[in-house]
């Protein structure tokens, strides 16, 4: 039994069955998930979503020291949310970053500073497989250990296409390369009516769990991450974690689940009013609560905020990404709160223990490396 901090005999009675199902453990079906984010207080999601956490991972807090490349910000689609990419006819307003430049921002942190590399950026038509695999071999024949973290789907279905090979033989031979795994972003909502508003030119939610999949058969585990805050209802965020737990079921291979919460600085959907701090934390609390089969919350604080990351250790996070780097620039450029995403280690760990929690350094597959 979990040990709640409330009395559900206060709760309505209509999620009262579904609480005692969660409490002994047992799987809640998605109307049953509805109905919590609908009807249920915060202050029982609250209960919920950190017994589960301190079920699942204690008071330990993750995060990884880590460095964001973002080669270029040129992109073929136009996503409606993204405030970061420049089609190839707005070039003078974009960035594209050359192999050596690429290696050169590796090469400038002492191999102990950092244990993985993330490597996600526009989809530039001139940035190929073959490219890129030049990309992960030099970054590899300087940091042979380091963990490289590339591409997301999206990225991947303009590849192989590209290259007019399968998904599998694409990713095989980037990992052949030395790509060691994939990141979650691209996933954006999986439901054909919201994608079709913010996101139609992309890869469809079909191709991207295809991806994944294709990854976890073949030895590279992966994050999944979901984009609220924009045009989507309960359902479709239901609809896209049910997708998700399927996979899950079927493959393992999911480390982490990332809500990202959509910022409305300087794009196409500007015009819609950004969600609450109250609904930021019901929905990783939500996201606790229905994975049962992911070990694994993240905050991504540079999206979300340091303050509100800090919160979100009581609402079922327990892993806050890592001491990224100013590269970062897919959320500064949209208005997130912080415009030089980097925190030492020192930093990440204050902001861990400020709230009681412990923090442990893990490598990018939750192996642990340092408690703090």
């Amino acid at each position: 039994m979990l040990d709640l901090s409330i009395d559900i005999s206060q709760v309505d009675i209509s999620i009262r069955d579904i609480v005692k199902k969660i409490s002994t453990s047992k799987r809640i079906s998605d109307s049953e998930t509805l109905t919590l984010f609908n009807k249920a207080p915060n202050a029982l999601l609250l209960s919920l979503a950190n017994a589960i956490r301190e079920k699942h991972n204690g008071n330990n807090t993750f995060f990884n020291k880590n460095i964001h490349i973002e080669p270029t910000n040129i992109c073929v689609f136009d996503c409606k949310f993204c405030s970061y990419s420049r089609l190839l006819k707005e070039k003078s307003q974009g960035w594209e970053h050359s192999i050596d430049e690429m290696v050169d921002m590796v090469k400038k942190y002492k191999v102990d500073e950092i244990t993985e590399v993330h490597i996600v950026g526009g989809v530039h038509p001139k940035m190929g497989l073959k490219y890129f695999i030049e990309v992960i071999k030099k970054i590899k024949k300087i940091r042979p250990n380091i963990h490289i973290k590339a591409f997301t789907a999206v990225e991947l279905e303009y590849m192989c296409r590209k290259a007019k090979v399968s998904y599998k033989e694409g990713l095989k031979m980037l990992k052949e390369a030395g790509q060691n795994s994939l990141p979650g972003g691209g996933a954006e909502i999986f439901h054909k009516d919201i994608r079709d508003i913010i996101c139609k030119d992309k890869c469809t939610a079909e191709q991207w769990l295809e991806i994944h999949e294709t990854a976890h058969e073949i030895g590279m585990q992966s994050n999944a991450t979901i984009l609220y805050g924009h045009y989507e209802k309960a359902e479709h965020i239901i609809d896209h974690m049910s997708r998700l737990r399927k996979l899950q079921d079927k493959t393992g291979g999911f480390n982490a689940f990332i809500p990202l919460k959509y910022r409305n600085g300087n794009n196409q959907m500007s015009h819609l009013k950004e969600v609450s701090v109250i609904d930021d934390l019901r929905m990783y609390a939500i996201a606790r609560i229905y994975f049962d089969n992911i070990s694994h919350i993240k905050a991504y604080w540079p999206m979300i905020g340091k303050e509100t990351t800090q919160n979100l250790l009581a609402f079922g996070v327990d892993d806050i990404d890592g001491t990224i780097d100013d590269s970062t620039k897919i959320y500064s450029m949209a208005g997130a709160e912080d415009q030089n995403p980097k925190m030492s280690t020192e930093d990440i760990t204050k902001l861990i223990k400020k709230v009681n929690r412990k923090p442990i350094e893990r490598d990018s597959i939750y192996n642990e490396l340092k408690v703090y």
